[in-house]
């Protein structure tokens, strides 16, 4: 947090001064005949349009999300850095646009990405811990470098569950010792969920056109409900996880949290595709990705078999998302699809899926070996030394910010108390149990015995056997709970878990490297609903385009 506050207050300064100029210049925005979008609802087209014709610039629209990022931070705790460079590469993009240039769709639009997210710039990568402060990098993670090969500005950081949630086993969604509590924004002290919990509150209010978080299991899918927001979660292997803070290379995948799901299929088509850093990019069955803008069609349910788990809906959700789910069925029947209701995975798999301890070996002995070897041995610079998990360990439980023992390293010690990484028998025995508790007894049992095109559940329960497996998950707002619902508060009693307004979602589930259907069922589904537009968060940015607007821009409406 100390980098992001020196420069802010520079660039707070900087925006203060624009915007007074702006509003004694252009005091109404209708009078010169302007008509901005609200930054909250603004998509890729509508941006890249108001670009190609002058209306403003990618600088313009860097000072305007800077300036919301300020507006909110010391509420709500998203972002823990904004890049030092973005105003300079706005510019160089902006002179790339002028020249008759333009690296892709995306070109010129803000971004940011979750803090596990490798850079080689001023930015730090932290996973929120300070073990990590001030750690250089050789070279852009995979994806960070397929965003700036798109045209993409790299706005900063977002706060995230520390060590993406797997630290502790006392901590809370949201938190980090570098970044601070993390706060949703559809009610006061909403849980953010996590672990891209910076990330979905960032991209739910607008405070970059879009936004890129991590999964492991349920770390895009359930702070993408949270927020109100569409989350993809793809393949294991589709987007590059090189020079990414790791957990685990059989389940650690990065993907897009946006506001739509066109936005999320431009986001997708950016970052997808093969990185000889990362050789499991390289199982990919296609030279190129699909077309996943392309996969965008209001008819992409017609015809389709879709299959519905029911006993993997167990005891946990409310009433209201298990209403909104039946209703949802209704609407997926409606636009054209079968639907299969009433399959089950075998009651082996459910039992394992709720009550074993697979899943676990697998992750701690995952990342005892994946950390070290994928992450901290390729550092520069490594200024507390931390080679190993036992180092991160030391370092934490000493660093008091760290805020050790109030938040355990119970998930650390447990993986350090295995006594074995992933290249042991006791580790692979407990993989292919995982194989086969999501696989043919589980998701791909069921897909295939009923000859389905997808499954459906509510967001709540289709991350945990996808994320076994690696297999794609898209979500899209479903609901909210209502404005009379009890407030439930974490065990800590810091973040409201369950409260007013406070969004959940619907998930698409399918095989491997299905993502384009995926996408196509989920914004079939969307455009039938528009669900996200039913309610509005309790803190909204108020800056605009219309505060920060460079003034010698030609202006007209859209």
């Amino acid at each position: 947090m100390m980098i992001f506050q020196a420069y802010s207050v520079f660039l707070a300064w900087l925006l203060f001064l624009r915007c007074v100029t702006s509003q004694y210049l252009f005091p109404n925005q209708t009078d010169v005949g302007v008509s901005y979008l609200r930054l909250i609802d603004a998509t890729t087209e509508e941006l890249v349009k108001g670009l190609e014709r002058g209306l403003f610039t990618s600088v313009d629209l860097v000072n305007a999300y800077s300036a919301r990022i300020l507006e909110v931070n010391s509420t709500l705790n998203v972002v823990t850095e904004l890049n030092p460079d973005a105003l300079s590469i706005a510019v160089q993009l902006d002179a790339e646009r002028a020249s008759g240039t333009t690296r892709g769709p995306l070109h010129g639009t803000p971004i940011l990405i979750k803090g596990n997210i490798g850079t080689a710039d001023k930015m730090s990568t932290t996973a929120g811990s300070f073990a990590l402060l001030g750690a250089t990098l050789p070279q852009d993670s995979g994806v960070a470098a397929k965003l700036r090969a798109a045209g993409v500005v790299i706005l900063g950081k977002t706060n995230l569950s520390q060590w993406a949630n797997f630290r502790s086993n006392n901590s809370t969604n949201g938190w980090s010792a570098y970044g601070g509590q993390t706060f949703g924004a559809y009610y006061p002290q909403q849980d953010p969920s996590g672990s891209s919990s910076g990330s979905g509150v960032a991209s739910s209010l607008g405070l970059a056109l879009a936004t890129l978080g991590t999964e492991t299991s349920g770390s895009i899918l359930s702070p993408s409900q949270a927020n109100n927001l569409v989350g993809i979660k793809p393949t294991v292997g589709l987007t590059s996880r090189a020079l990414v803070i790791p957990i685990s290379e059989r389940q650690d995948t990065v993907g897009p949290m946006t506001r739509t799901v066109r936005d999320a299929a431009y986001l997708l088509q950016a970052i997808a595709g093969k990185d000889s850093n990362d050789n499991y990019t390289l199982a990919q069955p296609f030279e190129s990705p699909p077309d996943y803008v392309g996969a965008l069609n209001f008819s992409s349910l017609r015809g389709k078999r879709i299959g519905i788990p029911r006993n993997i809906i167990t005891g946990g959700a409310g009433g209201p998302v298990l209403a909104a789910f039946e209703s949802a069925i209704q609407t997926v029947r409606r636009a054209g699809a079968t639907i299969v209701d009433n399959i089950n995975i075998t009651a082996y798999a459910l039992e394992q899926y709720l009550n074993g301890n697979t899943s676990s070996i697998v992750l701690e002995a995952d990342f005892v070996s994946n950390l070290p070897e994928k992450y901290l041995s390729k550092l520069v610079t490594n200024p507390q030394d931390v080679r190993n998990l036992a180092d991160v360990r030391n370092f934490t439980q000493r660093f008091p910010p760290e805020e050790y023992p109030d938040r355990d390293t119970g998930v650390w010690d447990e993986a350090l108390a295995l006594g074995f990484n992933n290249s042991g028998p006791q580790f692979w025995a407990a993989y292919q149990t995982n194989l086969e508790v999501a696989g043919r007894q589980g998701i791909l049992g069921l897909l295939t015995n009923y000859s389905l095109d997808a499954l459906m559940l509510p967001t709540d329960f289709s991350a945990g056997l996808p994320a076994r497996i690696g297999t794609p998950v898209v979500t899209v707002p479903l609901g909210f709970y209502p404005a009379n619902t009890t407030v439930v508060r974490n065990r800590r009693g810091t973040l409201v878990r369950r409260g007013p307004n406070i969004p959940f979602g619907l998930s698409f589930l399918g095989p491997a490297w299905s993502e384009a259907s995926l996408i196509g069922y989920a914004y079939a589904f969307e455009q039938r609903t528009m669900v996200r537009n039913q309610v509005q968060p309790y803190l909204v940015p108020t800056i605009e385009l219309a505060n920060t607007v460079s003034t010698t821009i030609a202006r007209s409406r859209f």
